[in-house]
């Protein structure tokens, strides 16, 4: 079920590197073909593929960094504009008399290829790869010309009719019909920046005669420790007869081998094989993420023509939900047969400038790995991530949610449309399924919230209830399928209540007033996919984007009704679309105001500022997570909002666009550890404290609660807790009315772990817990506390 990027003996020639980029304003002559160029006086300036236009625009001079300051509203200038990207290659010296296709694995968005003159085909969605055959029109002796016209998507969208029912973000409306990351039209966690360009690789790829063109693995069942494992196959030839044909798949995973031999009948076939003893995978924390490696070898005439080699893991997955909340294990997961309690993170565009994701990749999922995540969803909003992304969930244990690319909107339904949905969706499942990562596929990020606030019915969403099921379900049936994030059921739709409450999983956004207002400690969700709260970059991070003159956001205390608002440079990076007074203008003063709700004031210089946002934001983040793991199994997962901003800004990410991690990131290390202490809320004058045993193995070891201020020990015994479940591990006495810092430490198997617990309602003195904060970061997974927020 699992696969890096199979392995073939498919020749593959890089068009990366080096061309040349023409800008046409709007308003020129048009480019009607490459002959053109030469035709109309532009100004050309080297590009870099994979890149965006913007990227090569700052390197040749013609443009400021876009992070910077407000300098990101000038790109708006840009949205009108035509682009042709030029290059010239040889043919590869010696062509097999297979095919030969060029291959662009994403254009950004709109374009037209066009090679030595003669137009080849065109493209409509930057989410997917296009390859079109080049066999017949390779040069032979003179170098081959490769020209590529990218059409401005803004233009373009105003050709289509609007149905006045659809809807989408306030900046977002002209991206309704094309096919681009929804984030990059403005979107509170990224600019408005619509780029253009070759943002993923192009290549030559030269196929043989004789190929593997698919291979796709399911498990069907798994029964005392037999997995059987389900292979779909498929090759090309040009022999008129198979009688020479022959096929051998083998396998390995440690010692546990496994092999096939026979001689196809067709050219597509279903494998079925019972592998006894299988060494399964499983999630991180539940047992090592075993992984196959399967090569497939293709034979004609008794001579290898084809070999592949995929990374397969053994397992199983289940989604158990109902329509409401309120009912146990209401949206649960089940990895081989057995519950999962999912902690992990929503994770979001990397860069604004697609172009640089292969660059943080690792730097990002290690962060991810780090902080003990076993499930990561990729939001609607976003682009569909590499194989290099999910290879490395698979190696770690990581499970995937993958909503499809569409969020925060009311998409079009003509035909038209849907059949590009189709097509993406085709591609996009038969390019992923085959990693044991991928646990879920998604309809898309609040769609169904969003019909149902307006008085529809999602349920006559075309894309979530028709195509997109209909596409799983033939290309990927062993999967399960989620219509929306948060799914409505017909059952809300039927109540007429616009109530989120109602749904067992959801969105937990609201007010974002007190971490442990009612809205949050009251919440009805089995599972939260989004709960955030805001926290302040370090201020050697600020101040690589804000200029020095813009610093301070020029802001003060005035009231609830008018929080602080920033400076211009703030509002910029807050995110807000919109150089006035955009749709996201209060995000500073909402980042100002939570701080108030716990500390009771607002700071009056930024390091103040930034610790106190940074204290807020991690108490916030370890709350609700303590309170899912806490309420097992009537709560099954939390997914939190964020891990990494993907460009400079104030947000709820826990480690900034520069890689400088919060302090939330120390605090959320520690409380997704696989087995953890945490204290619950008080009641009745006390704490329990518990115990979290997220493993299939039953844990004993020490546990200690010491007074942090008197260093009174107050809880100190073994424990023993079973697998997969929660116990008590004794009690601390409290009062409401006072605050009161409580360390925890406990010890399993030789290694040792920490926590702690802020008792008390705010406001909380930011003085005291300054002076505590080096005796929370002395605890086992420790942290420097004089490198908070500086």
């Amino acid at each position: 079920m699992d696969q890096t990027e199979a392995e073939s003996v498919v020749r593959r020639a890089t068009l990366d590197g080096e061309w040349t980029l023409y800008p046409v304003p709007p308003g020129e002559t048009p480019i009607l073909s490459p002959e053109d160029l030469g035709r109309v006086p532009l100004d050309p300036i080297p590009a870099v593929v994979p890149g965006n236009v913007e990227l090569d625009l700052m390197r040749a001079g013609r443009i400021d960094d876009p992070y910077i300051g407000t300098n990101v509203y000038r790109l708006r200038d840009l949205e009108g504009y035509d682009w042709w990207y030029l290059r010239e290659f040889d043919t590869p010296s010696q062509l097999p008399g297979g095919s030969v296709r060029l291959l662009f694995e994403g254009i950004d968005c709109l374009a037209t290829v066009w090679l030595n003159g003669e137009e080849l085909g065109a493209t409509d969605n930057m989410l997917i790869p296009w390859s079109f055959d080049v066999a017949d029109r390779l040069g032979t002796r003179e170098p081959n010309t490769l020209a590529v016209h990218i059409a401005s998507p803004v233009n373009a969208a105003r050709d289509y009719v609007y149905e006045p029912w659809l809807t989408a973000v306030s900046t977002g409306f002209d991206h309704l019909f094309v096919r681009k990351a929804p984030h990059m039209y403005g979107w509170d966690i990224a600019p408005r920046i619509v780029t253009a360009g070759i943002w993923r690789s192009a290549a030559l790829e030269v196929h043989g005669r004789d190929e593997l063109v698919d291979v796709a693995y399911a498990v069907e069942s798994i029964d005392s420790g037999t997995a059987v494992l389900k292979i779909g196959w498929q090759f090309r030839t040009d022999a008129v007869s198979l009688d020479g044909h022959e096929l051998a798949v083998s396998g390995a995973c440690g010692e546990h081998r496994f092999e096939h031999v026979f001689r196809p009948h067709f050219i597509a076939g279903e494998l079925r094989l019972e592998l006894a003893d299988a060494r399964l995978w499983w999630p991180k924390g539940y047992g090592e993420p075993n992984l196959y490696e399967v090569t497939w070898e293709l034979k004609r005439d008794g001579a290898i023509v084809d070999v592949r080699t995929d990374t397969v893991g053994l397992r199983t997955v289940e989604l158990e939900r109902t329509e409401l909340a309120g009912e146990p294990g209401a949206f649960l997961f089940r990895v081989n047969g057995e519950p999962v309690m999912c902690k992990g993170t929503n994770w979001v565009p990397l860069d604004a400038f697609h172009s640089r994701d292969a660059t943080r990749y690792d730097r990002a999922l290690e962060l991810i790995d780090d902080l003990g995540c076993n499930i990561v969803r990729c939001w609607g909003g976003n682009v569909y991530e590499d194989h290099a992304f999910f290879a490395f969930c698979d190696r770690h244990g990581i499970m995937v949610w993958q909503d499809f690319a569409f969020a925060c909107a009311i998409y079009p339904q003509d035909p038209a449309f849907l059949a590009r949905v189709r097509l993406e969706a085709q591609t996009i499942v038969r390019r992923l399924r085959n990693h044991a990562s991928l646990v879920l596929w998604a309809g898309d990020n609040e769609i169904d919230v969003g019909y149902l606030k307006r008085g529809l019915d999602p349920g006559k969403n075309r894309v979530s209830r028709e195509v997109l099921p209909q596409v799983c379900a033939a290309s990927d049936p062993y999967r399960p399928y989620l219509e929306s994030s948060p799914f409505v059921a017909t059952e809300v739709v039927r109540r007429k209540r616009r109530d989120q409450r109602l749904m067992p999983e959801q969105h937990l956004w609201g007010p974002r007033d007190y971490f442990k207002s009612p809205f949050y400690a009251e919440n009805t969700a089995s599972f939260a996919s989004e709960v955030g709260y805001h926290g302040c970059p370090n201020v050697s991070s600020i101040r690589r984007f804000i200029e020095p003159d813009y610093l301070w956001p020029d802001a003060r205390a005035a009231g609830r009704d008018s929080p602080w608002q920033g400076n211009d440079q703030w509002r910029a990076h807050a995110t807000d679309p919109e150089p006035v007074q955009g749709p996201y203008a209060d995000r500073i003063g909402l980042m100002a105001n939570q701080i108030r709700e716990l500390f009771g004031f607002y700071p009056e210089n930024l390091s103040d500022f930034a610790l106190a946002s940074q204290i807020s934001q991690a108490e916030a983040k370890k709350y609700f997570i303590e309170m899912f793991r806490l309420g097992r199994w009537k709560r099954t997962g939390i997914i939190w909002w964020n891990a990494l901003d993907c460009w400079p800004q104030f947000s709820d990410a826990i480690v900034d666009y520069y890689f400088a991690r919060k302090l939330a990131y120390w605090y959320i290390r520690r409380v997704q550890t696989p087995v953890c202490v945490m204290f619950e809320e008080p009641a009745a004058w006390t704490c329990r404290v518990a115990v979290a045993n997220d493993t299939l193995e039953s844990v004993c070891g020490s546990v200690e609660v010491v007074d942090a201020e008197t260093d009174e020990v107050l809880v100190a015994d073994r424990f023993a807790v079973e697998a997969n479940v929660n116990r008590e591990v004794g009690r601390v006495s409290v009062s409401r009315g006072e605050h009161r810092l409580f360390l925890v430490s406990w010890e399993i198997a030789g290694r040792r772990y920490g926590n702690h617990y802020l008792h008390g309602a705010p406001p909380v003195d930011l003085a005291w817990y300054r002076k505590l904060l080096p005796r929370i970061a002395s605890l086992p997974g420790g942290f420097d506390p004089d490198a908070i927020a500086k």
